[in-house]
């Protein structure tokens, strides 16, 4: 009973403690201890990652609304140097996929859908670099934090154990700084990490569906008869 009363009071004085001072941002990330250094390496490759992936598809994703019409225009007409130049200067998964296609006309129908789609899967995967790490760290992150927590736990325990049973919410404070902060910070880049990913995987799958569609697109302007 003395023990609670002890920790009743000792509650209440570091509550009151508080309420006179008030950690700051800089104060808490070093409460957290050293499992902050890890969290914030991964907070900045976290942005790094998305910010870097989000531009790279916003680019790919950039098409133009009249580019089949005139690779259609060029191979009716027999330029087929031209249409490669268009791919070239258009510069997107879209066109380099069209560009080997255009490449071997010529060669049976099923070369060409083959080698339009080893193009479309090198586009992808070079679309998808850096994701992979980015659902690790959406993963990873928060279990960094729950790793703290348990520290932090084991880490006020031992204290309280070396004060030989007496009961000193100063000595108790450490451990649970180290719990606590570590805990929201894992969250914290855990999160914003694995609502990133899924939101740059939604825009690669929409690209993907670009590409099929204006895949069937060249494919079909190959096998329709031309009629001038």
């Amino acid at each position: 009973m003395s023990i609670l009363l002890q920790a009743t009071e000792a509650a209440a004085a570091v509550a009151e403690e508080g309420a006179r001072t008030t950690m700051g941002l800089g104060q808490l990330i070093v409460a957290g201890g050293w499992l902050m250094i890890p969290l914030a390496l991964l907070a900045g490759a976290t942005v790094f990652i998305f910010v870097e992936r989000f531009l790279a598809i916003r680019k790919a994703s950039e098409i133009d609304m009249n580019f089949m019409n005139r690779i259609r225009d060029y191979i009716y007409e027999g330029k087929v140097a031209a249409a490669v130049d268009l791919c070239k200067s258009t510069d997107t998964p879209i066109a380099r996929m069209v560009a080997k296609g255009i490449e071997r006309i010529g060669r049976p129908m099923s070369d060409v859908q083959n080698s339009i789609e080893n193009v479309a899967n090198l586009e992808v995967s070079r679309l998808e670099n850096g994701l992979p790490f980015l659902a690790t760290i959406a993963g990873g992150a928060p279990m960094i934090g729950f790793l703290g927590t348990v520290v932090g736990m084991v880490q006020a325990f031992m204290n309280l154990s070396q004060a030989g049973g007496t009961v000193d919410m100063s000595l108790l404070s450490a451990g649970m700084y180290v719990a606590m902060v570590t805990t929201v910070a894992g969250l914290v880049v855990g999160i914003p990490a694995y609502f990133g990913y899924n939101y740059l995987v939604a825009r690669i799958e929409k690209l993907v569906f670009q590409m099929e569609a204006n895949s069937i697109a060249f494919m079909d302007i190959l096998n329709q008869p031309v009629d001038r």
